[in-house]
């Protein structure tokens, strides 16, 4: 039988992905970077998230940019003595971007809010370690643009701090997300258009979200080979958006890809953010967590994930 058109680029991929552990074969003794965005766990205390994570052998987290004010958010001195009891260390920063401090907003008070919270989080990022911030070119949850001006906006916006990722030795990590939830940069090819509009070295990687491209990408897998070395960090949940394993999505395709591009190497990783379907998903921060819920989420979601790279590097 004549295969259907995405068997065709997955069949692609899997010689791809062959073709690189035979030129490679130390990768088989390699594994990906597992992190885990723990805004999504609600306002549960950092410690008993991070003591969840480490007791399934995860050692990354990406932390919840929290930093709303001068007086607000994690103290990286706390934080960094929470990583250090559970030999946990921090990966970066997840960037929380709404109508207060919406980069792209035709509001200078907004735009100045986000100049703001990004310098704390560049701060708090350095302060425990990281690496990356996420940052969201538009309000998360406006899915309507405001004008014809908004990615301009917000580009000028973000080239104002854009010195200070460099000078901080942070990335900032552009993430596309779907178009029913921002309404500008959508797409892998969408942020590198941005990045290049940026045009400063301090701007100019990607964070990917497997989640958001199932409707951004005609391809998953082809799309985070196109971003390469750009690509810093992926956000990983399921088709429907809870525990990997729990839904239709492709996972072999997808670490069959960031080996492809050797994501191995360097500070690049996975990081699970199963949040659940729906619009607007940043009320799940504000949300009071079920431990056990939580414990199984976690668990799944790791065993999963470890078991299909396992399976892909020993058995294809």
């Amino acid at each position: 039988m004549k295969l259907q058109n995405y068997e065709i680029k997955r069949e692609k991929l899997v010689q791809q992905f062959k073709k690189t552990l035979s030129e490679n074969p130390n990768l088989k003794n390699q594994n990906l970077k597992l992190s885990w965005s723990n805004w999504g766990f609600g306002i549960e205390p950092l410690e008993e998230s991070v003591k969840r994570l480490s007791s399934n052998g995860v050692e990354w987290i990406e932390l919840h940019g929290n930093r709303y004010g001068d007086d607000l958010g994690y103290n990286a001195k706390e934080v960094n003595e929470i990583l250090e009891k559970y030999n946990m260390k921090a990966a970066g920063v997840c960037g929380m971007f709404g109508p207060e401090n919406d980069l792209s907003s035709n509001s200078g008070i907004s735009r100045q809010n986000a100049i703001d919270y990004i310098r704390r989080q560049i701060e708090l990022c350095k302060d425990v370690g990281g690496s990356y911030i996420l940052v969201v070119p538009g309000a998360v949850g406006r899915p309507n643009a405001y004008d014809d001006s908004e990615f301009d906006r917000s580009v000028e916006t973000l080239q104002i701090v854009a010195p200070e990722f460099e000078a901080a030795g942070i990335q900032a990590a552009i993430e596309p997300i779907r178009a029913a939830e921002v309404s500008l940069v959508n797409s892998i090819a969408d942020a590198k258009e941005y990045i290049k509009a940026v045009n400063h070295p301090g701007i100019a990687n990607i964070n990917g979200d497997v989640y958001h491209m199932q409707v951004g990408e005609a391809n998953i897998a082809e799309s985070l080979v196109d971003a390469g070395d750009m690509l810093v960090n992926l956000h990983l949940a399921d088709s429907n958006r809870c525990a990997l394993g729990d839904g239709s999505m492709d996972i072999d395709a997808i670490i069959m890809a960031l080996y492809v591009i050797g994501y191995t190497e360097g500070r690049r990783f996975a990081t699970p953010e199963p949040l659940g379907p729906g619009g607007d998903p940043y009320p799940a921060m504000f949300g009071k967590p079920d431990k056990n819920t939580l414990d199984k989420l976690v668990s799944d979601s790791v065993k999963y994930w470890n078991e299909r790279e396992a399976v892909l590097k020993n058995e294809l």
